[in-house]
């Protein structure tokens, strides 16, 4: 048993070192493999035109495996799918902003969008308020735009001007009146068409509007979200 014993080390101690280049290549072959791998899962993202997902990917190839082949080759496009993947992140969040309802009402059916202003305004002295701009088609009462408050009032009964401003154009005035009625703290905007178009087209609207405790107040509204198709009749 000893002599055996002494053959088996012996046999050990012969055997090669393993060579540190070789095992260092072979490291480093692994990990190009497996950069490609990463690679492939950011290219089938982007072939499916999911850009978060394709971000994702990016975002962890090129950190898990900084100056690979694979990192270098996707880094030009990873800031194309970086810059996709925020302007999708945007376009929900703005998307989501809109409310939308279908009622059923006598003639028909009443259809509406709606949006609360980018920031609550003082209208009266008691502290911020939402104030919201509502898109409506009524069977019997035709399509009207208007805006809601929830206290305070608008200082527009008779009619008035509000200035309205799209992104970084020059302000322009249009017709509103305030109803006389105490069902609704509301002010019509009377060229809802022209507002509807300018809605679509644009990425914030700002109202000005008189209020009854003096004065007037601004609100902004970040409409680039509107879904058009949910009120077809005013396209």
């Amino acid at each position: 048993m000893p002599l055996l014993l002494a053959a088996t080390l012996l046999a050990v101690a012969c055997q090669p070192k393993p060579d540190p280049e070789a095992q260092r290549a072979a490291r480093e072959a692994a990990r190009e493999q497996a950069a490609e791998v990463m690679a492939a899962q950011f290219d089938a993202a982007i072939d499916a035109q999911n850009w978060q997902l394709a971000r994702a990917h990016g975002d962890v190839l090129i950190a898990e495996y900084p100056g690979s082949e694979a990192a270098e080759r996707i880094q030009a496009q990873h800031a194309d799918v970086k810059a996709k993947a925020e302007a999708a992140s945007e376009a929900r969040r703005t998307a989501a902003l809109w409310t939308y309802q279908s009622q059923p009402v006598d003639g028909g059916e009443q259809l509406s969008a709606a949006i609360h202003a980018k920031d609550r305004v003082d209208v009266d002295g008691s502290g911020p308020q939402p104030v919201r701009l509502i898109f409506r088609d009524h069977p019997d009462w035709g399509r009207s735009s208007y805006l809601v408050l929830q206290a305070g009032d608008f200082d527009c009964y008779g009619g008035c001007k509000v200035q309205v401003t799209v992104d970084d154009s020059e302000p322009r005035a249009m017709d509103a009146s305030r109803p006389d009625t105490d069902e609704a703290i509301a002010m019509f905007i009377e060229d809802e068409r022209a507002l509807w178009n300018l809605a679509k087209d644009a990425d914030e609207i700002a109202i000005e509007f008189p209020v009854k405790v003096g004065g007037t107040r601004t609100v902004v509204y970040e409409v680039a979200g509107l879904d058009s198709n949910r009120l077809p009749a005013w396209n």
